[in-house]
């Protein structure tokens, strides 16, 4: 059963609306469905329009990018405190891990869509097909063809 075609570049959404609809953890080719069921878990597809969302590889990306943002904002507002006010050390103990967790934590979800968002601009992890509507509830992820590669076969060759 084929769900998907091919698209062009030019028919895909473009790159800003792509990150910017992912950061908001809505699906990036229509921006109406959501992308997550649970906090970090991407659905299968867009309940809206059908894309296939399973095939995205963020799993590694965003928490090297919430680090790197994380610990260079906080890193700076730690040294600016240092230098211009004078803050006991226990509360610099107890309030710098906790606020930067809590940080890390906000930003995870959104940095996670941004970067699904970003594979489906660029059209990379199987985002190369364009949905022709939703999905059949019946079908499963493995049972899908996808433009003319089966996806039980992960591009690997013939079946």
């Amino acid at each position: 059963m084929t769900t998907s075609v091919e698209i062009s570049p030019a028919e895909r959404t473009g790159l800003v609306n792509s990150l910017a609809r992912g950061f908001l953890g809505r699906c990036p080719h229509c921006g109406t469905g959501k992308i997550f069921g649970r906090f970090l878990k991407v659905r299968p597809d867009c309940e809206a329009c059908g894309l296939a969302l399973h095939n995205h590889r963020a799993d590694d990306l965003p928490p090297y990018v919430v680090i790197f943002i994380v610990g260079h904002l906080v890193g700076y507002v730690i040294l600016e405190m240092e230098m211009n006010y004078d803050v006991p050390l226990w509360f610099q103990l107890s309030f710098w891990p906790l606020f930067t967790l809590g940080f890390a934590l906000i930003l995870l979800q959104p940095v996670k869509g941004a970067v699904v968002g970003l594979q489906y601009a660029l059209g990379m992890g199987g985002f190369a097909t364009l949905p022709l509507g939703p999905s059949p509830a019946s079908a499963r992820p493995e049972d899908v063809q996808i433009g003319s590669t089966d996806t039980r076969t992960h591009g690997l060759g013939p079946a």
